[in-house]
């Protein structure tokens, strides 16, 4: 008994101190927030004169990141809402609605009388009742400055086939948040974790509420057993029989002392268990201990349910954060989590093969299922990364990993120096997405799609809006739907003054139309220049003599195009990398 009432006192205790917490946090944010609802009024007046449905076919949607992007439950169509944009300076939030349509390869923008307002960082969830509904909960909307945030608290409802949004009144809800998670499980919304925060102040989540799709009705749940920590951005995907829910991973923050937070990128996971009737439900919390190849640690990382309930991800960033300066290594890998067997395995691509080459090696089965029965054996050889340079419109060099995988095992290098011989149609190089975090993922009939996104370089952020697909089932290359376009990528950096930066405008408008022939011309000009100033590979030269030989050239131009805060590892690897691609070109 003793043990049992020390206990409770903790559970107590921690849930007084959050909730002490959140008074603070809600106390302090409570004026910002009342200053971005003018912002957000003025949004939802506008968009209440628009009285009439309007579709128009239209290119890819801009760049972004943090929307949510869910496959039609009918039609195969997608749907992407929301998200935020950074140029450096402004920070813009989005409430545009698009569909993709897969067959015929198009977007439509969708415009609907009455919308929710702008936001990021939300969550939305397809419903196969009444033509198809989506469901949006949460999310946040910023100042343009990016120093003030209103955290939603609302749910609003999309009917698919009416093409009307509906705001859902309904008391006894979760409080305002974003980075939260939310998935359908029977004939609920189960809404996990997030985050609230103001310009002085932070407070993570790990509450879990249900909203009911019969009674339209909010309820915190109380589940038993010992809960994840607060956290946001954490994997939630239903299991595949509907009795519960898995919790992986995550983000939270702390604060050390005055002005110094530390973040903690979470690797756990969890079951939420429901148990018993509809109308005496019981919920629990037990700890998971998968088997298998767990992802490395990260955060941002993009989730999807696959065939047979098969949680996919992608991506995400692990930051390393010091005294004063985060740097963060980028991914762009994928990692499948059997719910049924509880276990992690990695998605490897197995490139195009020809008919020939199946019957030859006798291998049968899906893309899945061989990556599963890879993790299991020996080691690969690593994958070759190849750079790729692009330069933006205003002179930003951005350097862009594509990986061809290696050959899995040697004896199936053999098989692929005899067949070569048989057949020229050997596998092309295979193209991935380049590494990044807070893309959007989501899947249909088998395939994982994957939008935009973000990466760092330095102190710059390049915001994505290039389109992948991926045949879970093949497992055999990304089709690249939409190329990455260098001239989407804005940024503008801060100018010392007003003054300055008027003109600067001033001197780039004179500059326009006359400068844009001279730019055409001198940019092929540049290209064979550089090609020309890089050292020459010597008659007989093996590429590692070469990469030795060459290293301070390269190290050094990798370090003008990674930035000074660049890690000398990092500079390394991608100086290496480039001199090996400009070994194999000559």
């Amino acid at each position: 008994m003793g043990k049992k009432g020390k206990k409770e006192k903790k559970v107590k205790g921690a849930e007084k101190t959050a909730a002490k917490m959140e008074k603070k946090v809600s106390k302090r944010s409570k004026r910002e927030e009342e200053d971005l609802e003018a912002l957000i009024a003025e949004f939802q007046n506008l968009d209440a004169k628009k009285t009439q449905v309007v579709e128009t076919t239209c290119p890819p949607p801009p760049p972004r990141l943090n929307a949510s992007f869910s496959a039609h439950p009918e039609k195969d169509e997608l749907i992407l809402f929301g998200g935020e944009f950074f140029n450096g300076k402004k920070t813009y939030l989005y409430n545009d609605l698009f569909f993709y349509n897969i067959k015929k390869n198009n977007w439509v923008k969708s415009e609907i009388p009455n919308p929710p307002p702008p936001r990021c960082s939300h969550q939305a969830v397809v419903v196969p009742q009444s033509g198809g509904q989506l469901w949006v909960f949460g999310g946040e909307f910023a100042s343009p400055n990016g120093e003030q945030f209103y955290h939603y608290k609302d749910l609003w409802v999309l009917h698919l086939a009416a093409h009307t949004w509906e705001n859902i009144k309904a008391a006894g809800g979760p409080s305002g948040r974003s980075g939260h998670r939310m998935v359908l499980s029977k004939r609920q919304l189960l809404v996990f974790g997030g985050f609230h925060e103001s310009t002085r102040d932070f407070i993570y989540y790990n509450d879990v509420y249900s909203f009911s799709l019969d009674t339209f009705s909010w309820s915190r749940l109380a589940p038993s057993g010992s809960a994840p920590c607060p956290r946001s951005a954490c994997q939630m995907s239903s299991t595949p029989d509907g009795t519960g829910v898995i919790i992986y991973g995550g983000y939270s923050k702390v604060r050390v002392r005055k002005d110094v937070e530390k973040g903690t990128i979470h690797s756990d996971m969890f079951l939420l268990k429901r148990e018993g009737k509809d109308d005496q439900e019981k919920w629990s919390w037990s700890r998971v201990s998968p088997s298998g190849s767990k992802p490395p640690p990260r955060s941002g990382f993009s989730l999807a349910v696959g065939p047979a309930g098969r949680a996919v991800l992608f991506g995400g960033v692990c930051d390393e954060e010091e005294e004063e300066t985060l740097e963060g290594d980028f991914f762009s890998d994928i990692y499948l989590y059997d719910t049924v067997k509880n276990r992690w395995f990695p998605g490897v691509l197995r490139g195009n093969k020809t008919e020939k080459k199946k019957r030859r090696r006798g291998k049968k089965g899906g893309g899945e299922e061989e990556a599963e029965k890879r993790e299991g054996e020996a080691a690969p050889q690593g994958p070759t990364e190849v750079i790729k340079e692009i330069v933006t419109e205003d002179g930003t060099v951005m350097t862009i990993k594509e990986v061809i995988p290696g050959p899995h095992e040697e004896d199936e290098e053999e098989e692929e120096e005899e067949e070569e011989e048989e057949d020229d149609d050997g596998s092309a190089p295979l193209v991935e997405p380049c590494p990044r975090s807070s893309a959007m993922a989501t899947v249909r009939q088998g395939k994982l799609f994957l939008y935009g996104g973000m990466f760092e370089v330095g102190d710059r952020q390049f915001t994505l809006n290039d389109f992948y697909c991926l045949d879970l089932h093949k497992m055999d290359r990304w089709e690249v739907l939409v190329e990455m376009d260098p001239k989407t990528q804005e940024w503008l950096e801060e100018s010392e003054s007003e003054e300055e930066e008027g003109e600067e405008e001033g001197e780039g408008a004179a500059r326009g139309a006359e400068g844009e022939e001279e730019e055409s011309e001198e940019e092929s000009e540049d290209e064979e220049d550089d090609e020309s100033e890089h050292p020459a590979v010597q008659e007989g030269e093996t590429v590692t003599d070469y990469q030795a030989r060459t290293e301070p050239y390269w190290t050094g131009l990798a370090r003008t195009n990674m930035g000074p805060d660049a890690k000398d590892k990092k500079v390394a690897k991608v100086a290496l990398a480039m001199a090996k691609v400009f070994y194999e070109d000559q």
